[in-house]
């Protein structure tokens, strides 16, 4: 039998290995060095002045939600497909999230999906570049900026798109964009995220709340400091911290960011060529004008019950082929605990839409150009077992 291909899988060699081991052996695990040396590899990568890591992608959400003070009064406006993160941070931060609908044809948030979502306590919005392909963040951030909003951009899909020739991430349309180095992700810390920001003052702010709200540089002291021993915790914050161990690894990862990038849109070129021969698959669509994915996914739209199958059949039977395929996302609205606080999924029916038809397919750096052809292959031979044509 063949190979098990995931939906998605790192790509770890002999120099991340290297890294790793020097880390182990130098004097610092954490709170060192090469924290630094990865949030600059970021902060370069993006064009951003500046990159705060930590622990997860969710604890970079939840740390920009608190650089913005959101409290209770505040709502925040996501869109209804994305991971729990992205709407769970603006819990955690006090706030109401207010739920927009998508595209129903690629799963992004769009300028009238924003407009409808709208309220006059608005306080910020968070964009998702869904499986990689930018949301239109030129025409969301004018239209939240022109109402005194702010813009945070869930990027945790993105690393390595761009908009109009501008990275994604660098500043030029948000307050501050996250990043996630989860392994299926374009580099890995393990586990791993990142704000990145062009406001110093942010910048600062996350990295107090990210180390339980304590700071020590004598100039944001609020007493004399006694002694070089000396630090005040000046607000509640958690151990949101990354260790020096992960961004060795994220370092070695960051200096093949581009190769990693660059085999991703080689192995979506392939799919799309060879899946235009299948009338039944339909590609997400693109999204807006000059936006480049880095197809941290490779989703596809089919009509499951329109094909006389189902979903789960499909993906039973490319697993028994041994291709992994996964679903991004349930909406949101839809999930028992967001039912419980109220909220009803039946508004957003783009949403609906493309949850009814998404399946992601096998995307990651390690692949062969013959596991395209595998996947199509096997795709293509469970319709016909299915009956679907």
């Amino acid at each position: 039998m063949s190979h098990f291909l995931p939906y998605g899988a790192q790509s770890i060699d002999d120099a991340d290995l290297a890294a790793v081991v020097e880390a182990l052996r130098s004097p610092y695990l954490t709170t060192g060095p090469r924290v630094g040396e990865f949030e600059a590899a970021l902060a370069s990568a993006v064009e951003a002045p500046h990159a705060v890591a930590m622990s997860s992608g969710t604890a970079a959400l939840h740390a920009a939600c608190h650089a913005l003070d959101l409290g209770p009064e505040d709502e925040v406006i996501v869109p209804a497909v994305t991971f729990l993160a992205t709407s769970n941070a603006v819990l955690y931060a006090g706030a109401r999230p207010v739920f927009s609908d998508v595209c129903p044809d690629c799963g992004l948030m769009r300028p009238e999906d924003l407009e409808a979502a709208w309220t006059p306590r608005t306080r910020a919005v968070i964009p998702v570049h869904l499986t990689g392909r930018p949301v239109d963040m030129e025409v969301l951030s004018a239209f939240a900026r022109e109402r005194g909003a702010a813009v945070i951009d869930d990027a945790a899909h993105a690393l390595g798109a761009s908009l109009r020739g501008t990275p994604i991430g660098g500043g030029a349309w948000s307050d501050m964009s996250i990043f996630s180095f989860h392994p299926v992700k374009h580099a890995t810390t393990g586990e791993g995220g990142a704000v990145v920001t062009a406001d110093e003052g942010l910048a600062a702010r996350v990295r107090t709340f990210i180390s339980h709200g304590m700071v020590r540089e004598p100039d944001q002291l609020k007493a004399p400091s006694p002694g070089p021993w000396y630090y005040e915790q000046q607000e509640l914050g958690y151990n949101y911290r990354i260790t020096d161990i992960q961004c060795a690894l994220g370092t070695s990862q960051m200096s093949r960011l581009g190769g990693f990038v660059a085999r991703r849109r080689h192995l979506a070129r392939l799919y799309e060529e060879r899946l235009a021969s299948l009338d039944a698959v339909e590609i997400n669509d693109p999204g807006p004008d000059g936006s480049v994915s880095a197809y941290h996914l490779f989703g596809i739209l089919l009509d499951f019950e329109g094909l006389g199958t189902t979903r789960a059949e499909v993906m039973q039977g490319l697993r028994e082929r041994s291709i992994g395929t996964q679903v991004h996302y349930i909406p949101v609205p839809a999930q028992p605990y967001y039912r419980e606080l109220g909220y009803d999924p039946a508004p957003f029916t783009g949403a609906a839409e493309y949850y009814r038809r998404t399946l992601s397919l096998p995307m990651f750096p390690a692949m062969e150009d013959g596991d395209v052809d595998r996947v199509c292959d096997a795709l293509e031979a469970v319709l016909a077992e299915l009956g679907a044509r």
